[in-house]
């Protein structure tokens, strides 16, 4: 009975537009960015951009990919603050440049997350089976690799994505909660990592600091930028937060320069305590302590890499989760997937689907050989922004900017071009695969999307405190006519869907 009472009570239900709960704190949604940012990037990246391509200037790359980053991150501030919508780079391409350039936008970031998922997942799953194997345990090849490493499922990975699927379909309060305690761990483990490795330090490996040249301080920065992917994802957890015209901005631009800071100062010790060119391994924090005879922290910075990159998977998947929840909102996914749970608020469906899509990836395909594709999605969505920015400068003027990027346009434009030339440093073969990704995805919306009949009001650029209730009117489309999508207001706020 209680059940089907607050069944009754749904906003779906009633016709109300379909929202989220609003619990997040500014601190909440700084910590979920450093969740976000610091994973992988900073256990596995520094030791490969260090031995091939920055040497000791490693510190220098992070520079430049957080320079890079933090002019981008100001043009997501500002939309986040225009349109406190849970729909991130798709939602303002959307509003600024029109449906089009949001579904590619939205297509290109479901490549990029599903990709970054799998990666950080099969990360994830290395570092337990080291783990494991420090105390004398193993998995049977079977159930630790994929099918292309020569075994049938790499479980750990697998497991890994469908666990934190679940945490993150309890709710929001509750998933910020778990990443809370995941953050202060791994930054225990970063400062107990800088504090034992400081004494270690020895000033000749930092000489010379640019082995490669300026080359090679830009490609590491091109390297190690995936590090700085995720402070995006803070954006996408606007309709979650208290006071998103404050608080968005302040999470978006916190975390960066937090974490900025903190890869800096591992950058510094890191290839201060060994020679750079021996960095090249999986596991170069780590495996830098035990060179200069600290295996008892090397074990402890093992358990640090698990718990950051456990963070960032759960922010992964939680953006994942809130980017495709409005694309299903707005008629672009089939609704029936967006369905809010009646108890916990969250699009559960949505959520578990992306677990299941993560884990497969992760647990049975290689990936590794196309995992500079996530850094390519990254550069396109931010550099769309910044885009989005000038337009709506230009288009809307006089709108209400709760937060604006400071010395515009200079600051897109900068944004801009830093993304475009870390653009440059990526393989052939990335941009023809991305190209290809981008052109199935315009042949499905002009197939599938484009004339879909009843189409609503664009209902992720209708939230709160905007004034485009009337904008960008929407044509009619063949998924609309399957009954998946039926809108049930007038304000296009929610669709109906079981």
């Amino acid at each position: 009975m209680e059940s089907q009472r607050r069944e009754r009570q749904s906003p779906e239900r009633q016709g109300a537009p379909v929202e989220l709960c609003r619990t997040l704190s500014a601190l909440d949604l700084m910590l979920l960015g450093v969740g976000a940012i610091v994973g992988a990037g900073v256990f596995v990246l520094t030791g490969v951009a260090a031995a091939t391509a920055a040497g000791p200037g490693l510190w220098l790359s992070f520079v430049v990919a957080g320079l890079a980053c933090v002019f981008s991150a100001l043009c997501y501030a500002e939309f986040a603050s225009v349109v406190p919508t849970a729909g991130s780079a798709y939602a303002y391409a959307s509003l600024s440049m029109g449906e089009f350039a949001g579904w590619l936008t939205g297509w290109n970031l479901i490549l990029a997350y599903l990709l970054t998922g799998g990666v950080v997942a099969i990360g994830w799953s290395g570092y337990f089976q080291e783990l494991l194997a420090g105390v004398g345990l193993s998995l049977p090849t079977a159930l630790g690799k994929a099918p292309h490493e020569g075994g049938w499922l790499n479980l750990p990975a697998a497991l890994i994505a469908f666990g934190l699927s679940g945490i993150l379909a309890l709710g929001a309060r509750e998933s910020a909660r778990f990443n809370h305690g995941i953050v202060v761990v791994k930054l225990l483990v970063i400062g107990f990592f800088l504090l034992v490795a400081v004494r270690h330090v020895n000033p000749q490996n930092w000489h010379p600091l640019l082995p490669f040249g300026w080359k090679g301080v830009m490609t590491g920065a091109a390297l190690i930028f995936f590090a700085y992917v995720g402070f995006d994802a803070v954006s996408t957890a606007a309709e979650e937060a208290k006071n998103p015209q404050r608080d968005l901005p302040l999470g978006i631009l916190g975390s960066l320069v937090v974490c900025t800071v903190i890869y800096i100062l591992v950058g510094v010790v890191l290839t201060g305590i060994v020679p750079y060119r021996i960095l090249n391994v999986k596991d170069p924090v780590a495996f830098a302590l035990v060179q200069v005879g600290e295996r008892v922290a090397a074990d402890f910075v093992a358990v640090g890499a698990i718990a950051g990159i456990t963070s960032a998977l759960l922010v992964n998947l939680y953006g994942q989760s809130r980017v495709f929840f409005a694309m299903c909102r707005d008629g672009l996914l089939p609704g029936f997937l967006g369905k809010l749970h009646p108890v916990s608020r969250t699009p559960a469906r949505m959520i578990l689907l992306i677990g299941s899509l993560v884990a497969g990836i992760a647990g049975f395909l290689p990936i590794e050989s196309v995992a500079e594709l996530t850094n390519m999605g990254a550069l396109a969505a931010f550099m769309v922004v910044a885009l989005g920015v000038l337009v709506l400068r230009k288009k809307r003027p006089g709108l209400l900017r709760p937060f604006q990027v400071p010395v515009m346009p200079w600051s897109a434009l900068t944004a801009i071009g830093f993304c475009g030339y870390l653009m440059t440093n990526l393989s052939r073969k990335t941009f023809v695969c991305f190209l290809l990704w981008m052109l199935v995805g315009a042949l499905i919306y002009l197939v599938l999307l484009w004339g879909r009949p009843g189409r609503p009001s664009h209902a992720a650029l209708t939230r709160r405190a905007t004034d485009f209730e009337n904008a960008f009117p929407r044509p009619e489309g063949v998924w609309y006519s399957t009954g998946l999508n039926r809108p049930q207001s007038e304000e296009g706020g929610g669709f109906s869907g079981s």
